[in-house]
C-alpha cells in the first residue's frame, strides 16, 4: 500500500523530485528575500542612527521610513 504511494505506477521518481524541487525553490526563495530585508533595514538604521532629532521627526513623517519603521523589529529612536 505505502509502496504503491511512492511508486506511483512508474511515476514516483518524477512526482516526488519535483515536489523536492519546489520547496527547495520556497525555501531558497524565503531564505534570499529574508537576507535581503534584513540588509536592506540594517542600512536604514545606519542611515538615520545618526541623524539630529528634527531631522529624525521629519523622516518618520515621510509614507515610505513608516512602513520600514513599523517593520524594522530593532528601530529605536
Amino acid at each position: 500500500m505505502i509502496n504503491q504511494l511512492f511508486l506511483m505506477n512508474g511515476y514516483g521518481v518524477y512526482v516526488w523530485s519535483a515536489f523536492g524541487f519546489t520547496i527547495f525553490c520556497f525555501i531558497s526563495l524565503y531564505l534570499i528575500t529574508k537576507f535581503k530585508l534584513t540588509r536592506e533595514q540594517n542600512k536604514f538604521t545606519k542611515k538615520f542612527a545618526g541623524l539630529p532629532q528634527a531631522k529624525i521627526e521629519l523622516a518618520k513623517t515621510q509614507k515610505i521610513n513608516k512602513e520600514i519603521i513599523v517593520n524594522t523589529p530593532n528601530f529605536n529612536f
